[in-house]
Protein backbone atom coordinates (compact mmCIF):
# COMPACT_ATOMS: atom_id res chain seq x y z
CA UNK A 1 0.00 0.00 0.00
CA UNK A 2 1.16 3.52 -0.58
CA UNK A 3 1.93 5.69 2.67
CA UNK A 4 3.11 9.34 2.72
CA UNK A 5 5.64 10.00 5.69
CA UNK A 6 7.41 13.07 6.59
CA UNK A 7 11.14 12.62 7.07
CA UNK A 8 11.99 16.14 7.95
CA UNK A 9 10.41 20.04 7.42
CA UNK A 10 9.74 19.70 4.33
CA UNK A 11 10.67 16.32 3.61
CA UNK A 12 7.43 14.55 2.72
CA UNK A 13 7.43 11.35 0.65
CA UNK A 14 5.50 8.86 -0.88
CA UNK A 15 6.45 5.07 -0.67
CA UNK A 16 5.54 1.99 -0.52
CA UNK A 17 5.01 -0.33 2.75
CA UNK A 18 3.46 -3.50 3.70
CA UNK A 19 -0.24 -3.04 4.33
CA UNK A 20 -0.99 -3.16 8.60
CA UNK A 21 -2.42 -6.41 9.86
CA UNK A 22 -4.96 -5.65 13.09
CA UNK A 23 -4.52 -6.55 16.34
CA UNK A 24 -6.65 -7.85 19.08
CA UNK A 25 -9.78 -5.08 19.24
CA UNK A 26 -8.68 -3.21 16.28
CA UNK A 27 -10.07 -3.41 12.67
CA UNK A 28 -8.72 -2.29 9.61
CA UNK A 29 -9.94 1.02 8.10
CA UNK A 30 -9.49 1.86 4.07
CA UNK A 31 -8.69 5.38 4.50
CA UNK A 32 -11.03 7.63 2.02
CA UNK A 33 -10.40 11.54 3.62
CA UNK A 34 -7.53 13.06 5.37
CA UNK A 35 -7.68 16.38 6.55
CA UNK A 36 -5.30 19.14 6.57
CA UNK A 37 -4.97 20.74 10.21
CA UNK A 38 -3.11 23.35 11.40
CA UNK A 39 -1.00 21.44 13.67
CA UNK A 40 -0.18 19.22 10.55
CA UNK A 41 1.24 22.23 8.69
CA UNK A 42 3.76 23.12 11.56
CA UNK A 43 4.60 19.22 11.26
CA UNK A 44 5.18 20.30 7.79
CA UNK A 45 7.01 23.16 7.69
CA UNK A 46 8.91 23.20 11.27
CA UNK A 47 9.67 19.26 11.59
CA UNK A 48 7.97 19.81 15.01
CA UNK A 49 4.71 21.11 17.21
CA UNK A 50 5.35 22.67 20.40
CA UNK A 51 7.99 20.33 22.33
CA UNK A 52 7.71 17.59 20.27
CA UNK A 53 9.67 16.79 17.46
CA UNK A 54 10.03 14.20 14.76
CA UNK A 55 12.37 10.89 16.10
CA UNK A 56 11.17 9.04 13.35
CA UNK A 57 9.51 9.87 9.65
CA UNK A 58 6.02 10.32 10.76
CA UNK A 59 2.85 9.35 8.73
CA UNK A 60 1.07 12.53 9.20
CA UNK A 61 -3.32 13.21 9.54
CA UNK A 62 -5.56 12.81 12.36
CA UNK A 63 -8.36 14.43 10.83
CA UNK A 64 -9.75 11.33 9.03
CA UNK A 65 -12.04 8.40 7.79
CA UNK A 66 -12.57 5.45 6.02
CA UNK A 67 -14.74 2.23 5.74
CA UNK A 68 -14.14 -0.08 8.27
CA UNK A 69 -12.73 -3.80 7.22
CA UNK A 70 -13.65 -6.18 9.23
CA UNK A 71 -15.48 -6.16 12.62
CA UNK A 72 -18.59 -5.18 13.84
CA UNK A 73 -18.99 -1.85 11.51
CA UNK A 74 -17.35 -4.21 8.53
CA UNK A 75 -18.06 -2.07 4.88
CA UNK A 76 -19.54 1.12 7.09
CA UNK A 77 -17.81 4.58 6.84
CA UNK A 78 -16.52 5.35 9.77
CA UNK A 79 -14.83 8.46 11.45
CA UNK A 80 -11.85 7.93 13.17
CA UNK A 81 -11.20 9.30 16.64
CA UNK A 82 -7.23 10.16 16.59
CA UNK A 83 -7.07 10.02 20.21
CA UNK A 84 -6.02 6.71 22.20
CA UNK A 85 -6.10 7.67 25.97
CA UNK A 86 -4.61 4.74 28.17
CA UNK A 87 -8.50 4.87 30.36
CA UNK A 88 -6.83 3.86 33.49
CA UNK A 89 -5.58 7.37 34.90
CA UNK A 90 -7.00 9.67 37.09
CA UNK A 91 -7.68 12.20 34.32
CA UNK A 92 -9.54 9.30 32.11
CA UNK A 93 -11.35 8.28 35.11
CA UNK A 94 -12.53 11.53 35.83
CA UNK A 95 -13.72 12.23 31.81
CA UNK A 96 -11.00 14.36 30.51
CA UNK A 97 -9.44 12.08 28.43
CA UNK A 98 -8.25 14.73 26.30
CA UNK A 99 -5.76 15.49 29.30
CA UNK A 100 -4.42 11.72 29.49
CA UNK A 101 -0.34 11.86 30.15
CA UNK A 102 -0.37 8.44 28.07
CA UNK A 103 -2.24 9.36 25.22
CA UNK A 104 -1.18 8.49 22.06
CA UNK A 105 -2.60 10.58 19.28
CA UNK A 106 -2.27 9.82 15.51
CA UNK A 107 0.24 11.82 13.43
CA UNK A 108 2.40 12.80 16.25
CA UNK A 109 5.22 11.78 18.25
CA UNK A 110 5.97 8.02 17.68
CA UNK A 111 1.95 7.22 16.38
CA UNK A 112 1.56 7.20 12.98
CA UNK A 113 -1.79 8.95 11.29
CA UNK A 114 -3.92 8.52 8.56
CA UNK A 115 -1.81 9.57 4.87
CA UNK A 116 -1.70 6.38 4.49
CA UNK A 117 -4.24 3.75 2.53
CA UNK A 118 -4.96 1.66 5.09
CA UNK A 119 -4.54 1.79 8.76
CA UNK A 120 -5.26 -0.51 11.70
CA UNK A 121 -6.60 1.38 14.97
CA UNK A 122 -9.12 0.72 17.72
CA UNK A 123 -12.64 -0.29 17.07
CA UNK A 124 -13.58 1.29 19.67
CA UNK A 125 -12.34 4.44 18.48
CA UNK A 126 -14.34 3.97 14.95
CA UNK A 127 -17.72 5.82 14.92
CA UNK A 128 -20.16 4.92 11.80
CA UNK A 129 -21.78 7.77 10.08
CA UNK A 130 -24.93 8.05 8.54
CA UNK A 131 -24.99 6.48 4.55
CA UNK A 132 -25.09 9.86 3.28
CA UNK A 133 -22.21 10.90 4.62
CA UNK A 134 -18.92 10.91 3.13
CA UNK A 135 -15.03 10.02 4.04
CA UNK A 136 -14.37 13.68 4.06
CA UNK A 137 -17.83 14.73 5.63
CA UNK A 138 -16.74 12.28 8.48
CA UNK A 139 -13.06 13.16 8.48
CA UNK A 140 -13.93 16.77 9.52
CA UNK A 141 -16.17 15.53 12.59
CA UNK A 142 -12.62 15.83 14.13
CA UNK A 143 -12.37 19.81 13.54
CA UNK A 144 -15.79 19.85 14.64
CA UNK A 145 -14.97 18.16 17.69
CA UNK A 146 -12.39 20.58 18.74
CA UNK A 147 -14.75 23.52 18.27
CA UNK A 148 -17.48 22.26 19.96
CA UNK A 149 -15.11 21.09 23.01
CA UNK A 150 -13.99 25.02 22.63
CA UNK A 151 -17.93 25.81 23.25
CA UNK A 152 -18.45 23.67 26.30
CA UNK A 153 -15.39 25.40 27.98
CA UNK A 154 -16.76 28.52 26.89
CA UNK A 155 -19.72 28.05 29.25
CA UNK A 156 -21.56 30.40 26.81
CA UNK A 157 -24.95 31.55 27.47
CA UNK A 158 -28.30 31.73 24.34
CA UNK A 159 -28.11 35.26 23.53
CA UNK A 160 -24.37 36.24 24.38
CA UNK A 161 -22.40 38.08 21.82
CA UNK A 162 -19.44 35.71 20.58
CA UNK A 163 -16.20 36.81 18.75
CA UNK A 164 -13.81 34.00 16.58
CA UNK A 165 -10.86 35.35 16.20
CA UNK A 166 -9.45 33.66 13.39
CA UNK A 167 -11.71 32.04 10.69
CA UNK A 168 -10.07 29.08 9.30
CA UNK A 169 -11.26 25.71 9.26
CA UNK A 170 -11.97 25.19 12.66
CA UNK A 171 -12.94 29.26 13.44
CA UNK A 172 -15.63 28.75 10.51
CA UNK A 173 -16.86 25.51 12.67
CA UNK A 174 -17.23 27.34 16.09
CA UNK A 175 -18.83 30.46 14.46
CA UNK A 176 -21.62 27.28 13.16
CA UNK A 177 -21.88 25.77 16.77
CA UNK A 178 -21.94 28.85 18.18
CA UNK A 179 -25.10 29.94 16.26
CA UNK A 180 -26.48 26.29 16.72
CA UNK A 181 -25.69 26.91 20.74
CA UNK A 182 -27.77 30.16 20.83
CA UNK A 183 -25.39 32.75 20.04
CA UNK A 184 -26.75 36.17 19.70
CA UNK A 185 -24.39 37.50 17.45
CA UNK A 186 -21.36 36.54 16.28
CA UNK A 187 -18.35 38.80 15.39
CA UNK A 188 -15.03 37.57 13.29
CA UNK A 189 -11.81 38.63 13.33
CA UNK A 190 -9.81 37.45 9.77
CA UNK A 191 -6.91 38.75 8.04
CA UNK A 192 -7.69 36.72 5.39
CA UNK A 193 -10.34 38.32 2.97
CA UNK A 194 -11.90 35.07 1.32
CA UNK A 195 -11.80 33.76 4.34
CA UNK A 196 -14.05 36.91 6.36
CA UNK A 197 -16.19 36.32 3.43
CA UNK A 198 -16.63 32.20 4.16
CA UNK A 199 -17.56 33.52 8.04
CA UNK A 200 -20.15 35.75 6.88
CA UNK A 201 -21.44 32.62 4.99
CA UNK A 202 -21.06 30.54 7.93
CA UNK A 203 -23.43 32.69 10.27
CA UNK A 204 -20.81 35.41 11.26
CA UNK A 205 -23.22 39.04 11.73
CA UNK A 206 -19.90 41.21 11.44
CA UNK A 207 -16.19 40.32 9.94
CA UNK A 208 -13.30 42.35 10.75
CA UNK A 209 -9.68 42.73 9.34
CA UNK A 210 -7.38 42.81 11.92
CA UNK A 211 -6.12 45.97 11.21
CA UNK A 212 -10.05 47.31 11.91
CA UNK A 213 -10.10 45.15 15.93
CA UNK A 214 -8.83 47.97 17.86
CA UNK A 215 -11.17 48.71 21.37
CA UNK A 216 -13.29 51.85 19.73
CA UNK A 217 -14.95 48.91 17.62
CA UNK A 218 -15.65 46.85 19.59
CA UNK A 219 -17.18 49.19 22.12
CA UNK A 220 -19.24 50.25 18.55
CA UNK A 221 -20.09 46.99 17.82
CA UNK A 222 -20.87 45.33 21.02
CA UNK A 223 -20.63 48.14 23.90
CA UNK A 224 -18.86 46.77 27.00
CA UNK A 225 -17.54 43.94 24.71
CA UNK A 226 -17.96 40.29 23.66
CA UNK A 227 -19.41 37.72 26.39
CA UNK A 228 -17.61 34.80 24.96
CA UNK A 229 -14.26 35.14 22.89
CA UNK A 230 -12.55 31.86 20.65
CA UNK A 231 -9.33 32.31 19.56
CA UNK A 232 -8.06 29.96 16.78
CA UNK A 233 -5.32 32.27 15.33
CA UNK A 234 -2.08 30.44 17.30
CA UNK A 235 -0.51 34.79 17.31
CA UNK A 236 0.32 36.93 20.02
CA UNK A 237 -1.64 39.88 17.62
CA UNK A 238 -4.47 37.38 17.97
CA UNK A 239 -4.93 36.89 21.43
CA UNK A 240 -3.88 41.18 21.50
CA UNK A 241 -7.28 41.36 19.81
CA UNK A 242 -9.07 38.65 21.96
CA UNK A 243 -8.55 40.25 24.90
CA UNK A 244 -9.62 43.61 23.56
CA UNK A 245 -12.86 42.11 22.68
CA UNK A 246 -13.57 41.03 25.74
CA UNK A 247 -16.03 42.31 28.34
CA UNK A 248 -15.16 42.54 31.65
CA UNK A 249 -15.86 39.11 33.00
CA UNK A 250 -15.69 37.45 30.29
CA UNK A 251 -14.37 34.12 29.17
CA UNK A 252 -11.05 33.82 26.66
CA UNK A 253 -10.59 30.36 24.48
CA UNK A 254 -7.88 30.03 23.50
CA UNK A 255 -7.36 27.03 20.98
CA UNK A 256 -4.18 28.77 18.59
CA UNK A 257 -1.36 26.66 17.96
CA UNK A 258 1.54 28.83 18.79
CA UNK A 259 4.78 28.67 15.78
CA UNK A 260 7.38 28.57 18.40
CA UNK A 261 5.64 27.28 21.93
CA UNK A 262 4.94 30.51 23.35
CA UNK A 263 2.82 32.61 23.55
CA UNK A 264 2.46 36.19 25.29
CA UNK A 265 -0.45 38.87 25.94
CA UNK A 266 -0.95 42.17 27.48
CA UNK A 267 -1.43 41.09 31.14
CA UNK A 268 -3.16 44.88 32.13
CA UNK A 269 -6.06 45.05 29.98
CA UNK A 270 -6.70 40.92 30.67
CA UNK A 271 -6.10 41.72 34.51
CA UNK A 272 -8.23 44.74 34.66
CA UNK A 273 -11.19 43.36 32.94
CA UNK A 274 -10.51 39.96 34.65
CA UNK A 275 -10.69 37.88 32.19
CA UNK A 276 -11.18 34.16 32.50
CA UNK A 277 -8.65 32.17 29.96
CA UNK A 278 -9.09 28.87 29.18
CA UNK A 279 -6.62 26.41 27.38
CA UNK A 280 -8.02 24.64 24.38
CA UNK A 281 -6.69 20.70 24.51
CA UNK A 282 -7.83 18.61 21.55
CA UNK A 283 -11.49 17.21 22.61
CA UNK A 284 -13.64 14.67 24.88
CA UNK A 285 -16.43 12.40 23.64
CA UNK A 286 -17.66 14.58 21.19
CA UNK A 287 -18.25 12.30 18.24
CA UNK A 288 -21.86 11.58 18.65
CA UNK A 289 -23.36 15.24 19.02
CA UNK A 290 -21.07 16.45 16.27
CA UNK A 291 -22.35 13.30 13.49
CA UNK A 292 -25.54 14.52 15.12
CA UNK A 293 -25.16 17.98 14.35
CA UNK A 294 -24.09 17.70 10.99
CA UNK A 295 -27.12 15.13 10.20
CA UNK A 296 -29.45 17.33 11.11
CA UNK A 297 -27.96 20.32 9.21
CA UNK A 298 -27.16 22.39 11.99
CA UNK A 299 -23.35 22.38 10.96
CA UNK A 300 -22.31 21.76 7.41
CA UNK A 301 -19.00 20.87 7.66
CA UNK A 302 -19.22 20.21 3.34
CA UNK A 303 -18.48 24.27 3.44
CA UNK A 304 -14.96 24.42 4.65
CA UNK A 305 -13.70 22.03 2.43
CA UNK A 306 -12.22 23.74 -0.98
CA UNK A 307 -9.92 21.12 -2.00
CA UNK A 308 -9.35 17.59 -2.36
CA UNK A 309 -6.67 15.83 -3.21
CA UNK A 310 -5.20 12.23 -4.34
CA UNK A 311 -2.31 10.63 -1.98
CA UNK A 312 0.63 11.70 -4.74
CA UNK A 313 0.24 15.16 -4.54
CA UNK A 314 0.53 15.17 -0.88
CA UNK A 315 3.36 17.29 -1.21
CA UNK A 316 1.84 20.02 -3.43
CA UNK A 317 -1.26 19.99 -1.03
CA UNK A 318 0.79 20.37 2.11
CA UNK A 319 2.22 24.12 0.30
CA UNK A 320 -1.00 24.82 -0.73
CA UNK A 321 -2.74 24.46 2.33
CA UNK A 322 0.61 26.26 4.22
CA UNK A 323 -0.32 29.21 1.97
CA UNK A 324 -3.87 29.20 3.09
CA UNK A 325 -5.47 30.20 -0.15
CA UNK A 326 -7.91 28.32 0.54
CA UNK A 327 -9.82 26.88 3.71
CA UNK A 328 -9.70 23.08 4.38
CA UNK A 329 -7.28 20.48 2.68
CA UNK A 330 -8.63 17.23 2.18
CA UNK A 331 -6.18 14.74 0.77
CA UNK A 332 -8.08 11.29 -0.64
CA UNK A 333 -5.52 8.48 0.28
CA UNK A 334 -7.86 5.93 -1.81
CA UNK A 335 -7.98 8.20 -5.07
Amino acid sequence: MRVARLHAAGDLRVAAEAEPVPGPGESLVRVGAVGLCGSDLHWYSEGHIGDAGLTRPLVPGHEFAGVAEGGRYDGRVVAVDPAIPCRLCPMCEAGHRNLCPQVRFAGHSTTDGGLQEAIAWPERSLHPVPAEFTAADAAMLEPLGVALHAWDLAHARVGDTVAVIGAGPIGLLAIQVARAGGAGRVIVVEPLDHRRRAAERAGAATTLAPTEAGAAAWRELSGLGCDVVLEFAGTDPAIATALTAARPGARVLLGGIPGDDTSSFPAGPARRKGLTLVMVRRMKEMYPRAIDLVATGRVDVRSIVSEQAPLAAADRAFIRATNRSGLKVVIDPSA
